[in-house]
């Protein structure tokens, strides 16, 4: 082990003691001094000039949108407050309003100062969490009131080191008492630890010029609007694979989230998916391939964890999972998947046939489709799953668009004109304010029974298109939660090559052109598409998706399009249905649990500190695995099988129930009931 002598301030006397401590294998003089490259001026001005010009919202390249860079730049630096100290801060302030010229000038110097000068305040954090680790004295976890404040993103900068240490302290004691909870013995924590923080530092010396100049552009990109962003030449290519940061093997979309690489969503059939244990905003703190240990993957670059995750068809690797569920006190698990080549027929849009097995409606059946995209010819697939299920005899169908981001525009008007006869479908307005229309002219319908469209706070922008169609024609019922508020519509860019004196590519952005709006003349921006009967759901409208960028483009409206409604969703009929759903769940089991977890997320949502105390976190995490134990013997002992002793106990192949689902198959079937008793009074 590494021998560090530290000095110690005893009675106001200074005095030194030498302990075995970690220090760095990499040097602070091995960290790059890092310059924009030549073709960063040509980019960076290609950017700007395509930006003011053609940009969807139209702005003002002044120092007052400078200032709008330089705080997200700094954000990006130092995202929790805990690098930096309030005199760093004060040193860039003269660069708060140049960056507007640094764009337009492509002459970037600042922005690689001040990356510059984080990465050297980096480097001795890690280095003062390496001295803190020491194999023959363990941390004492015991310390009553001692907590780590995870969630910085809105407290003040440290004053001084003395700040910064304390930061430090706890962050490391979090880490290590995490591991602690795994049953890693000290020893091996301090080994772990090592390995990690050294990793960190490694890093910091691999880093390119690139990574400050994509920084630096999306710190630009993301200030002009949300969806909008710069792509390096080395993730470009990773876009045109239909998802940015794709994972071909397991089917997952990571992205960087701190230190953190954080699953943002699954492929529909993929072996991610599949293995029914990840879900969006779940955290992959170690990767292990098979037959080997698993490797600390926080702290790593997104492109390592990748390179980790990515494997031959048929071979497994082992994930280590924080999950989203369980917030600070989350306990990790693991999960190994067998990876797989991620086909087309595998995100395709699938259909099966429910039955309730009990009550009023036992024996009847609702179609389910689900769509896991708007991919090219959806609407062809959902077609023959709709043929499938009228052969079954449905007595109604559900679409399911539950974390459902959207896709091809083409393809949410064609759907839409499977339950419509003609008309307009969305509206759209581009950047000069020219309005268009997408519309289904075929003059006829497939499908004209009973209709309830489940979305939730993924559903995103082709999905709400769809869905706000259907609720403005009156044709279907929509069910579940306040949806994304994803009204914009990009288009993806190169900035093509340079070849004075050497050839490079500048790489590609994303940008807004356009914005949808529904034909009721509402955009689907910022508030999305609000459910005819709400779902329990733990987030306020406005609390996820859109609302919460504080530069996404604002709600607005135009004129009403020409269509005909189809009165046959009327707000009385919405009214029975709902007062039916708030009835029946008031008894449900399953939405006792729902509404049980809600009310601890919103106790702990504004959380931003966890305890240090081991003994406060393992009482925590009994009570949940607890109230988990109890909540599965519950459910064996419903389907008339024998409780379990243990949480290990329980089949990996169990199903999980899915409530929502099931009461959207009760209010298609209730739906379907009312449509049953109008026509007999109609005849």
């Amino acid at each position: 082990m590494r021998k560090m002598l530290l000095a110690v301030v005893v009675g106001g006397l200074f005095t030194s003691s030498s302990v075995w401590a970690l220090s760095p294998t990499i040097q602070v003089n091995e960290l790059p001094q890092l310059t924009q490259e030549p073709q960063h001026a040509v980019a960076s001005k290609r950017v700007t000039g395509l930006y003011t010009r053609s940009h969807y919202h139209r702005f003002d390249l002044n120092d007052a949108f400078s200032e709008q860079i330089f705080n997200r730049y700094l954000k990006q630096l130092d995202f929790r407050r805990n690098v930096l100290t309030q005199a760093d801060i004060n040193s860039f302030m003269p660069y708060e309003n140049q960056f507007d010229n640094m764009m337009k000038s492509g002459d970037l110097a600042p922005a690689y100062k001040m990356y510059d000068l984080v990465q050297k305040r980096r480097y001795q954090r890690f280095e003062y969490a390496l001295s803190l680790l020491n194999k023959d004295k363990p941390m004492d976890f015991a310390v009553k009131g001692d907590k780590y404040q995870f969630d910085r993103e809105d407290a003040a900068w440290p004053k001084n080191e003395a700040e910064l240490n304390e930061l430090w302290r706890q962050r490391v004691k979090y880490d290590a008492l995490n591991l602690k909870m795994t049953g890693k013995t000290w020893p091996e924590i301090v080994n772990i630890l090592d390995k990690r923080y050294n990793n960190a530092i490694k890093r910091l010396s691999q880093t390119k010029s690139e990574d400050v100049f994509q920084g630096v552009m999306n710190a630009f990109s993301r200030s002009v609007e949300p969806h909008t962003s710069y792509l390096s030449p080395r993730n470009a290519e990773r876009f045109q694979m239909e998802m940015n940061l794709s994972l071909e093997g397991i089917g997952a979309v990571l992205q960087a989230d701190d230190d953190y690489t954080v699953i943002k969503s699954m492929v529909k059939g993929g072996p991610a998916e599949k293995s029914e244990k990840l879900s969006p905003e779940d955290k992959i703190v170690g990767v292990g391939q098979e037959g080997e240990e698993i490797v600390d993957v926080i702290g790593w670059r997104l492109d390592d964890v990748v390179e980790l995750i990515k494997g031959p068809k048929d071979s497994t690797v082992t994930l280590e999972i924080l999950p989203e569920k369980g917030g600070a006190n989350a306990k990790t698990f693991k999960v190994t998947i067998k990876r797989d080549k991620i086909r087309l027929e595998d995100r395709a849009a699938t259909s099966k046939v429910v039955e309730p097995k009990e009550g009023q409606y036992a024996g009847q059946k609702i179609g389910v489709i689900q769509i896991p995209g708007f991919y090219m010819n959806l609407t062809k697939d959902v077609e023959k799953e709709l043929a499938k299920l009228e052969a079954d005899k449905v007595d109604g169908v559900i679409i399911d668009l539950r974390r459902n981001g959207g896709g091809a525009l083409t393809e949410a008007t064609l759907l839409t004109g499977l339950f419509i006869d003609k008309g307009p479908v969305v509206q759209i307005r581009d950047a000069n304010g020219r309005i268009s229309q997408n519309s289904d002219h075929d003059g006829k319908s497939l499908y004209k029974g009973p209709l309830v469209v489940m979305v939730d706070r993924y559903s995103a922008s082709a999905s709400e298109i769809f869905a706000a169609a259907l609720q403005d024609y009156d044709r279907a019922v929509i069910v579940g939660e306040s949806t994304f508020g994803k009204g914009t519509v990009q288009q993806h860019k190169s900035l093509g090559r340079i070849y004075d004196m050497y050839d490079k590519d500048l790489g590609h952005v994303q940008y807004t052109i356009a914005k949808f709006y529904r034909i009721n003349g509402g955009s689907t921006q910022i508030k999305g598409v609000t459910p005819d009967i709400p779902f329990p759901s733990a987030l306020e409208v406005g609390e996820y998706g859109e609302a919460e960028e504080d530069n996404a483009l604002p709600w607005d409206k135009i004129a009403k399009a020409k269509y005909n409604e189809l009165f046959e969703i009327t707000p009385a009929l919405v009214s029975k249905l709902d007062n039916e759903h708030k009835q029946r769940i008031k008894n449900n089991v399953e939405f006792g649990y729902i509404a049980d977890d809600i009310e601890y997320f919103k106790a702990h949502h504004d959380d931003k500190s966890v305890s240090l105390v081991e003994s406060e976190r393992v009482t925590k995490q009994d009570d949940e695995d607890k109230k988990e134990l109890e909540r599965t013997n519950e459910r064996l002992q419903a389907q008339g099988l024998k409780p379990v002793k243990s949480l290990d106990d329980v089949d990996d192949k169990m199903e999980a129930p899915d409530p929502y689902l099931d009461e959207a198959v009760l209010i298609t079937l209730d739906l379907a009931h009312m449509d049953q008793i109008a026509h007999k009074k109609t005849k």
